[in-house]
């Protein structure tokens, strides 16, 4: 999973870049220039620790998130057009963190004269609309020039994509996010290599002051939420030893770090879940989208297992803790074998028999 922290200068990205990555990246050096700083940090997960306790594995491996901390994209695109560069970056991302200031602060002044978090979001919001805008009136271009030329395609397949594109045309003209358009999973797939930037799912975090409440804001669009969170407290926080760390957190009444919060809810919004292989040699978290299939799982384990899957022995998270192990759980029909069809579940735990 690769999230892009997005938001105009001055804002605070690299201050929940560091709060979420324990990072030490300078803050409050807005350059205008493209930078791009990443980190791999581990999905949080006690269910892992459990099982990683029953098994006393050599090793455990938590799933991963990388995080983006990406410079550069701020409200004058909407006169230039965003940059190759900066658009590879984007269009790479499964998602973006995007940070609007709520905060108010004498030494860092906001750029457009006055801290609002609303007029903010829309800017950025604008950007990304105007950009997936241009780039679906280009294919409507090739798309009409390739109707008249022939020789290539089936009419139809192409007269069905012109219907697509002229519908996201019309959503983006009235901008609306393409997150909000009902797409097929036909059309999934054929837009699937345009990355469309409004069509990327989206966490809207309202960076504020230390104390300060939250604004209401009011963002209604799917596959979105807003969030807000005191950065810089947090920051300071995801940079003390672990016990300091938890000291703070119940000193301020914040009930769980940042990354935390911030991983579970981007898992939400990407449609993301988690299931677990486990034995002597290795405990390890791994990500799947929520529907994948049994082959599908195992494919994010290796190809192979894709390739020459048979069954899966399958036994819920639950189930195999609270029994004790895997002789327990097999004795009161908990484990069982499920087939080419079967739809995994979060937190199941998965043995793919295969054979290649």
């Amino acid at each position: 999973m690769r999230l892009g922290i997005i938001g105009l200068p001055q804002s605070g990205k690299t201050t929940l870049f560091n709060a979420l990555t324990r990072g030490t990246q300078p803050t409050g050096q807005a350059t205008g220039r493209i930078e791009v700083h990443t980190a791999v940090v581990d999905v949080p997960d006690p269910r892992v620790d459990r099982l990683s306790a029953m098994f006393n594995p050599k090793k455990t491996i938590y799933a991963k998130v990388t995080y983006a901390d990406i410079a550069g994209l701020d409200a004058s695109a909407a006169k230039t057009g965003i940059s190759g560069t900066l658009l590879n970056q984007l269009t790479q991302m499964d998602g973006f963190i995007h940070v609007v200031r709520a905060f108010e602060s004498e030494s860092v002044p906001h750029p457009s004269g006055s801290v609002n978090p609303l007029r903010d979001l829309n800017a950025m919001d604008s950007e990304l609309l105007l950009n997936d805008l241009i780039a679906v009136e280009r294919r409507l271009e090739r798309l009409n020039e390739e109707l008249k030329k022939g020789g290539g395609r089936e009419k139809a397949a192409i007269q069905h994509e012109i219907a697509l594109f002229q519908r996201l045309h019309e959503a983006l003209s009235a901008e609306i996010p393409l997150r909000d358009i009902e797409i097929s999973p036909e059309e999934e797939k054929l837009l699937s290599s345009f990355g469309l930037l409004s069509r990327k799912p989206v966490l809207v975090v309202l960076n504020l002051s230390e104390g300060q409440a939250a604004p209401r804001l009011d963002y209604p669009h799917q596959r979105s939420q807003v969030e807000a969170l005191q950065g810089e407290l947090e920051m300071e926080i995801a940079q003390l030893p672990p016990d300091e760390a938890a000291a703070f957190l119940a000193e301020y009444g914040i009930a769980e770090p940042s990354l935390n919060r911030m991983i579970r809810l981007s898992y939400d919004l990407l449609g993301l879940q988690s299931f677990f292989t486990v034995g002597p040699d290795e405990v390890r978290a791994w990500t799947v989208h929520r529907g994948a299939t049994a082959p599908e799982a195992a494919g994010e384990i290796h190809t192979d297992l894709q390739k020459g899957f048979i069954r899966a022995e399958v036994v819920a998270y639950d189930d195999l803790t609270s029994l004790g192990g895997y002789p327990e759980a097999r004795a009161r029909g908990k484990l069982r074998l499920e087939g080419k069809d079967y739809v995994v579940q979060d937190g199941e735990i998965l043995n793919i028999r295969f054979n290649i």
